[in-house]
């Protein structure tokens, strides 16, 4: 099933998921894109926190900067 990203958005704003069921979709995408903290990232990989920025795509989500691996 492809979900339509206007449809998510719709069905966000109207109430149909609760809090729990919004952060059950972000950690599940979030386990999809491997996301990782750079320290975390940096300490499983063996490299160091500027190796890991300067050699990994990073994005900053909520205010953390994070490393994308899959």
């Amino acid at each position: 099933m492809k979900i339509n990203s206007l449809d998510l958005e719709n069905d966000i704003q109207q109430g149909n998921y609760t809090n729990a069921e919004m952060v059950q979709l972000i950690e599940l995408i979030g386990g999809y894109l491997n996301l990782k903290t750079i320290p975390d990232y940096a300490k499983q990989n063996n490299m160091t926190y500027n190796g890991v920025k300067k050699c990994r795509e990073t994005i900053t989500l909520f205010g953390v900067k994070l490393v994308i691996d899959n």
